[in-house]
Formats: C-alpha cells, sequence, structure tokens
C-alpha cells in the first residue's frame, strides 16, 4: 500500500512541476494586453483554462498577461489588472504588447464590423 501511495505522490508532484513549467510567462516580461474580443460581446473570464464564468471583461478593457498555457491545441492567459489576477481567459481575443512593445498575438484576427 505505502508504494503505491509513493507512486501517486510522485506522479502527482511531477504533474505539478509540468503544469508550473507551462504556466510560467516567458522571460519573465511584463506583457500588456487589450481585451479584443471580434463578437463584440464581453470576454468570459474563468476559474481555469475552459473552466467556470467568474466575471467579463469589456472590449478595450486593459490588463496585463502573467501567464500562459495551451490546452487541447488552444492557448488561454492568465490576466491581471492592479487589484491582482482576475483568472484565465482564451489568448486569441487579446490584443498584447511586451515591455520592449513587440505586438504579441495568439491568432489572427478579423477586423470587426464598424457600425456608423
Amino acid at each position: 500500500m505505502n508504494r503505491s501511495i509513493g507512486r501517486w505522490g510522485i506522479l502527482a508532484t511531477v504533474h505539478v512541476a509540468l503544469l508550473l513549467g507551462h504556466v510560467a510567462q516567458a522571460h519573465g516580461a511584463k506583457v500588456e494586453c487589450t481585451v479584443a474580443d471580434p463578437t463584440g460581446t464581453p470576454l468570459n473570464v474563468r476559474d481555469a483554462p475552459n473552466g467556470r464564468v467568474v466575471m467579463t471583461l469589456s472590449n478595450g478593457a486593459r490588463v496585463h498577461r502573467t501567464a500562459e498555457r495551451e490546452l487541447n491545441g488552444k492557448r488561454w492567459s492568465l490576466v491581471a489588472n492592479e487589484a491582482g489576477t482576475l483568472g484565465w481567459v482564451f489568448s486569441a481575443y487579446l490584443g498584447c504588447v511586451s515591455t520592449d512593445r513587440d505586438q504579441q498575438k495568439s491568432a489572427p484576427m478579423r477586423p470587426r464590423p464598424t457600425s456608423n
């Protein structure tokens, strides 16, 4: 029985280490982002990638990406504002600029129709 618990403990430790490795932001660069949801609806903020919706952000809201993760072939960003961590959003709906001002997009965006 102790051998079984030991194996599970090792597997759990490896899983957490891999998860943290995927979540770490490359080079520790601060990345500023603006919500740019092409549907025009508020962007869902979730408690985990593809998890439960905990709040929404309006287009144009400014956040900082603190981590990124891929789940089932889709990129998710952990975002925060001045008050603290908000949650996970679909990365394709963010327009981001690193502190060195290189534009970063997770996926190409279609232009939003303008209403005049």
